[in-house]
Parts: structure tokens; C-alpha cells; sequence
């Protein structure tokens, strides 16, 4: 499908959960503020969206959309500010980070069992995860909803390490359960969705 508008992904820069190494997905929980950025997190991100500002990528006439959560909420401030946009950032749930489950606020080492359910059935649910075909298709819903909305606009997304590797499954017209085979998004790091 010819997309309509060029699509940026932003992963929240370094946050508290991310050096405390615990698992936060739990929508109550990732709002709080104490869950937000660290101070390297805020540079990390402006860091980043000051270059692709450099690089003419992203401009003022930027589009964003965020996860609720502190730490993208945070990081979505930033980009706004430094990028210079007048517009209000949109809030979606749909980028919100995998749900995990009963994993929630255990040792972020947990993650890796769940990816390596993931390779086997992209629809699994153990621990209550949310599975990687469940975030494809919110995923998908949100970018389909936004293709009727806008035409010719760059749109950031603000999203979670998880999220943000599904959603490049479904550009790339991949299988969800291959989104660890991507080249994983590091903390403030900007792509463009191909």
C-alpha cells in the first residue's frame, strides 16, 4: 500500500523504570511521573530530534502522536519544543507500550521470554502478555485512521521499544512474531518507517 504520509517512530529516551530494570506496561502505573525520564533521557532526546531538525526531517509542520505514558509524554514535549510545533500532541493509547502481564514490575531480564514466545506464536498470552499480533493491530488501526486524516504530513510517533518494533513488522510487511530480527531501537532513538 503507497502510503499518503511519511512516518517517524521516536523511542522514549532514558527512563526511570529503564535504570530501576523492571518491567513498567501497565497503563495506571506507566502515567505516573515518577516513572518519567531520567535527566540523560531528556538529553538523549533532544539529542536526537535537534539532528533530525539539522538533517531537515522533521520541522514545525510536524504531526505527533504519543503513548500516554510519562516517559513518552515527557519525550514528546521535547520534540514539540525543540521542533517548534504549534499543534497539540496527540495522546493515543494504541502506542502505549505492551501490555506484559503478570510481569509487570519484575526484572526487565523477563522480556526476553516473552520475545522468545514470541518466535514460536505471535499470538501467545503467557503471563497475560498482550501478544505481538494484538500491538500489530492496534497498531495498524492507528496508521490506517491516520492515512484517511492527512495527506502529505510527517507524522512522529512517540512509543515504547516493543511498539515501536511491531509497528515496523507491519511496514515492512513482516510477521509479527519477527519483530526481534529488526535492528532493535535504542532509548531516543528516531527512525523513518519505510
Amino acid at each position: 500500500m503507497k502510503l499518503k504520509n511519511r512516518y517517524f517512530v521516536l523511542r522514549h529516551g532514558e527512563s526511570k523504570a529503564n535504570v530501576a530494570e523492571i518491567i513498567l506496561s501497565h497503563l495506571e502505573n506507566g502515567v505516573k511521573e515518577e516513572y518519567t525520564l531520567t535527566e540523560k533521557g531528556e538529553e538523549q532526546v533532544s539529542n536526537s530530534v535537534e539532528k533530525m531538525k539539522s538533517e531537515d526531517l522533521l520541522d514545525e509542520n510536524t504531526t505527533i502522536y504519543s503513548s500516554p505514558f510519562s516517559r513518552c509524554k515527557k519525550t514528546a514535549e521535547i520534540a514539540k519544543e525543540i521542533l517548534g510545533v504549534k499543534d497539540e500532541i496527540h495522546f493515543d493509547d494504541r502506542l502505549r507500550e505492551r501490555n506484559f502481564g503478570d510481569l509487570e514490575k519484575t526484572h526487565n531480564s523477563n522480556y526476553q521470554k516473552v520475545w522468545d514466545k514470541d518466535i514460536e506464536n505471535p499470538h501467545h498470552k503467557h503471563n497475560n502478555v498482550e501478544s505481538a499480533y494484538e500491538v500489530q493491530e492496534r497498531t495498524r488501526s492507528l496508521i490506517e485512521e491516520l492515512e484517511e486524516k492527512f495527506n502529505g504530513q510527517k507524522i512522529l510517533l512517540v512509543s515504547h521499544g516493543d511498539a515501536l518494533q511491531i509497528i515496523q513488522t507491519g511496514f515492512l510487511g513482516k510477521y509479527p512474531k519477527e519483530h526481534r530480527q529488526l535492528e532493535h531501537l535504542k532509548t531516543a532513538e528516531i527512525r523513518e518507517l519505510k
